[in-house]
């Protein structure tokens, strides 16, 4: 979408061979191809499939005309999107006596990037799988950390106490590289002291500009990115990219720029040749969190990822979401606006007229909904795939034991999550789930869009075994399904020049005083807080246009 050209053709062996291959990092011979396209090999007793969001209903925004509404609803607001810019907007409105509204979703579940699964032995993450322990500035978000029982309380110096079963338990992280594991994602074995002293430097330079003011009194970076500083030198970082920043710094070895290259890739889908040096650095100084029962870098996890705070406000907002339900336009109608949809489940198109409209929708979206010239900002997506994987326990360690993330150095991929680290039970699981990350960067986004949505699930089932094999050696014979999960468009590409663009701020801006936008995209950087931050100013100005209205009518 948005002006990509992401319709679909059959793969060649010549096209099948050359995109694995740079997937994978590696060589596939054709002899490879036949056996896992015959699955007669070590992969065929491994079961699964192919899910993702429903690109087919979801394209005929593009491709599709509509029958005219024949049914039609009053409301107050509605809300188009319900991932967590949606979600956000409708908890924000209920907070504040809000109720006469609809969250219209395309999806047969609320969450977007942020959804989770299930399956007989764990929860699990669709997409993203945690929440750092937010700034004691961001109050809004804390506010609801606390409605949902997250945050049990404040101690004497006002500092957060978290439930200690949603703060990620130990071991946390590890990285395999050369050959064994080691505890931690910084490269330690085989790194040269002059490596070495180059992570102390850029760690130390790092947390300097997370303190760092600029002459407006802001924090040079922060969270929500619309509160970080406008000082035109740090603004300037936008303009090259991370890569070229670590290159001017006098940065030198392999392991700092392969684990930049990772942070990159691990947080927006792209590397450092990429990302601009603003976004890699927002990355490590943007964040200050602080609780009273855990250190600054604590996150909150679940089995199943950020899913569980989807749960959280879908439990709260209730019926008001409605799953299954494509809106296909919205006009603006003087003081009203109307909103078509689609009833996926019934193939009936229908109307709601409401007084005011929340688009929580990425922008390829939300430019496909308005009427032609009325949003036109063109963004960057990066895909990914997620697959959850299914298998007999892991024995081997070779090195430090099984934690939260485990890194591959130097691979495709951003290796795995093991999903049942928060499990509450000491019960040793019948069978594992893994969550494995892969972000599809080794090609043009329209490219990697294209050919992942071609790939049979056998070709990604060969292509994530082989990668886990370089781990765990004959992890093959344990593993029994692989659900994989295609996003095409994962997440917003903070690419050079774009965070502090023209484009990304008039993007920000409605043409309609009815019409509020919402999303991380208008940050630049999808994370949690940022899709956070913007639910709550669109169900600001929707709780203003109701006061003003409210207003003029007394005053009449």
């Amino acid at each position: 979408m948005n002006g990509e050209n992401t319709r679909s053709k059959t793969l060649t062996r010549k096209d099948f061979l050359w995109y694995m291959a740079l997937v994978a990092g590696a060589t596939v011979t054709e002899t490879q191809f036949i056996a896992c396209s015959r699955r007669a090999d070590k992969y065929a007793h491994i079961k699964g499939k192919i899910n993702g969001a429903s690109a087919a209903i979801g394209h005929q925004l593009r491709n599709g005309s509509f029958a005219t509404p024949d049914q039609t609803e009053i409301l107050d607001t509605v809300i188009i999107g319900s991932g967590i810019s949606g979600l956000s907007a409708a908890y924000h409105l209920l907070k504040n006596n809000y109720t006469n509204f609809k969250v219209l979703e395309l999806e047969s579940q609320p969450g977007g990037n942020a959804a989770g699964g299930e399956n007989a032995y764990s929860a699990y993450p669709l997409g993203a799988h945690y929440l750092p322990v937010p700034s004691l500035d961001n109050q809004p978000l804390l506010n609801f950390l606390q409605d949902i029982g997250m945050i049990t309380g404040y101690d004497d110096k006002q500092l957060p106490v978290y439930q200690e079963t949603d703060l990620r338990y130990d071991p946390e992280e590890r990285l395999f590289i050369r050959n064994r594991w080691q505890e931690g994602l910084v490269p330690q074995f085989g790194v040269s002291d002059a490596a070495q002293a180059e992570f102390r430097r850029f760690f130390a330079t790092m947390e300097k500009l997370r303190w760092q003011k600029g002459s407006d009194n802001l924090y040079l970076f922060d969270i929500p990115v619309v509160y970080s500083s406008k000082d035109p030198e740090t603004q300037a970082l936008d303009n090259i990219s991370m890569k070229a920043y670590l290159q001017h710094e006098g940065y030198h070895s392999e392991e700092i720029y392969w684990y930049l290259d990772y942070c990159c890739r691990d947080d927006y889908g792209a590397g450092i040749e990429i990302i601009s040096a603003w976004a890699g650095i927002h990355y490590f100084a943007s964040r200050k969190g602080k609780a009273a029962n855990a250190d600054n870098a604590a996150v909150l996890t679940w089995p199943e990822g950020n899913g569980h705070l989807v749960k959280k406000m879908r439990d709260i907002i209730g019926a008001r979401i409605q799953t299954d339900s494509l809106a296909y336009k919205v006009t603006p109608a003087g003081d009203k606006v109307w909103v078509d949809y689609l009833d996926v489940k019934t193939g009936a198109t229908k109307r709601i007229i409401a007084n005011t409209c929340i688009m929580a929708t990425p922008q390829f979206v939300t430019h496909r909904l308005l009427p032609d010239g009325d949003y036109d900002h063109h963004f960057n997506y990066s895909p990914w795939l997620v697959a959850n994987i299914t298998l007999d326990p892991l024995s081997d360690s070779r090195g430090f034991q099984l934690c939260w993330d485990n890194v591959f150095y130097k691979s495709r991929s951003l290796g795995y999550v093991n999903a049942q680290h928060q499990r509450l039970t000491l019960e040793v699981p019948a069978q594992q789930v893994l969550t494995y990350y892969l972000p599809l960067d080794h090609l043009p986004p329209a490219d990697s869009r294209r050919y992942a949505l071609n790939l049979p699930h056998e070709q990604w089932v060969k292509l994530i075994t082989d990668d886990m094999e370089v781990a765990h050696p004959g992890i093959h014979a344990l593993i029994k399904d692989i659900e994989v999960w295609i996003w095409g468009h994962g997440m917003i590409r903070p690419t050079v020049g774009f965070i502090t663009g023209a484009n990304v701020v008039a993007a920000r801006e409605s043409k309609h005083k009815n019409i509020f936008f919402a999303h991380s995209d208008l940050s630049g950087i999808s994370i949690f807080e940022e899709a956070f931050y913007w639910g709550n100013k669109a169900a600001d100005g929707v709780l203003a246009t109701k006061e003003s209205k409210t207003f003029h009518s007394h005053s009449s």
